[in-house]
Formats: C-alpha cells, structure tokens, sequence
C-alpha cells in the first residue's frame, strides 16, 4: 500500500504582505486606497474652447422631418450643373454638429474627386463666406474647421447639406433646413 502524508492545515496568508520580487521587497506595501484630501474639490477645468455650448436646445428631428429635409436637398442636387461639378448629399446627425464635430464624406466621393493627401478645403456657404476645413483623406472626413462652420451656421439634427466641389479643393454648401417649411434657396 502506498504511504499518505499526513495533511497539515494551511494557515492563511495576508496576501498584501507578501513582496516576492526582489526589487520591491524592502519598501513598504502599497495602499490602493483612494486619498480625497489630494484630489481639488470644484469644477472640472475644460481644455476645449474654454466656453460651454447650451445642448439644452438641441432639436432632434422626426422621421418624417429628416426625410422631408433630405427630399428637398436630393431636388436641389438634381438641379445643380451635375455634369461640371460633382455634387452630394449628407444629412446632419448629433455627432455632425454637437460634442465631436466630425463629418464624415461619402466614399466613393472621396476616392472619384477628392484628394489623396490630407489638405485643406475650403467651404463656401451661401452667401460667400469661406471657412477652412482640415480634410483627413484616410478617414474620409472634415475634422478642423468644420466645428466652426456648424456653429457659426447652427447646424442641428435633420438639416441636410448639398455638397457641390467647385474646385479641386473647395466645396459650395447648400443649407437645407429640417424645420423650415419654406422653399430652399438656391
């Protein structure tokens, strides 16, 4: 018959007391313990603009508010000299004109008619104006410049853009606005 050993009972062990690397084994035990004397007691600092943006009135557009403004922005499109001047269409979303700013273009655009490298562009509103634009061409997107034009344009969910590129690096924009019943202006 095979010999057992008798069990000895094992005597817990302080798992917080136990330095195996060598290294760290003369300094004392860390405590993880979270310290709110050190943490400063008050607002958040902001490192964005430095002013807040009121989100209170931000308009969320129905269904049939967003399809409507996109209807009106595909007739102007099928208006415009298609044939010299590539156009688009892009409705807004919550990301395209609060907190991250980034508008996304459409691909096969971007890979037909736009740059290569990343440059910047230029975005002619309707009455001439020029705002700069950072245009990423891996991320097929407009990133710099384009928060400006949201706001200054005040952009909000449902609105669509007609998007016509003019020139190699320059866009004219056409505004259509979710919650204007009128005709748009061309």
């Amino acid at each position: 018959m095979k010999k057992v050993k008798p069990r000895v009972p094992k005597q817990p062990l302080d798992l917080s007391a136990v330095r195996r690397s060598n290294r760290v084994a003369d300094l004392p035990p860390r405590t993880y313990k979270e310290n709110l004397s050190v943490v400063p007691m008050g607002r958040a600092r902001s490192y964005s603009s430095g002013r807040r943006r009121d989100l209170s009135n931000r308009v969320y557009a129905s269904d049939e508010d967003r399809a409507y403004a996109i209807e009106r922005a595909e007739e102007l499109e099928s208006r415009l000299d298609k044939d010299n001047m590539p156009v688009f269409v892009k409705p807004m979303l919550q990301s395209h004109v609060t907190g991250g700013f980034w508008l996304g273009l459409p691909v096969h655009f971007c890979n037909k008619h736009l740059p290569k490298s990343d440059e910047m562009m230029d975005l002619v509103d309707e009455e001439g104006e020029v705002f700069p634009t950072k245009y990423l061409a891996l991320k097929r997107g407009l990133s710099g410049g384009w928060r400006g034009f949201a706001i200054d344009h005040e952009l909000v969910d449902g609105d669509a853009l007609v998007f016509q590129l003019t020139d190699r690096t320059t866009f004219k924009v056409y505004i259509i606005r979710v919650n204007d019943s009128g005709e748009s202006s061309d």
